[in-house]
């Protein structure tokens, strides 16, 4: 089992930057990746950024050249940086881990954090 608390949301005007942060605790020698997603219209939670457990990253087109994913593996946490921010970026951010493999595998969530962009 993995535990995932996340912070850092909050309200921010169009063009300003927030840091979302997530921390695991528990089994987290079997995570294989780490993601945030977020909630689109339909309220499907789609990707937003993933890191691997070898650091590599990638980005759904959007949000590309705006958010930085990157993690602190001494202190089992993972940030999104989201820089240049628009009102469409509004919505709830989930922190997600990939852990275990084949039978054993498993999707782990935070509680979701909201992120408000707003004049």
């Amino acid at each position: 089992q993995v535990q995932l608390v996340e912070s850092g949301g909050g309200l921010v005007q169009p063009g300003g930057s927030l840091r979302l942060s997530c921390t695991a605790s528990g089994s987290i020698d079997n995570i294989n990746a780490m993601a945030w997603y977020r909630l689109e219209p339909g309220r499907q939670r789609v990707l937003v950024a993933v890191i691997t457990s070898g650091g590599t990253t990638d980005y759904t087109a959007s949000v590309k050249g705006r958010f930085t994913i990157s993690r602190d593996n001494a202190k089992n946490t993972v940030f999104l940086q989201m820089n240049s921010l628009k009102p469409e970026d509004t919505t709830v951010y989930y922190c997600n881990a990939d852990w275990g493999s084949g039978v054993q595998r498993a999707l782990f969530w935070g509680q979701g954090t909201q992120v408000t962009v707003s004049s």
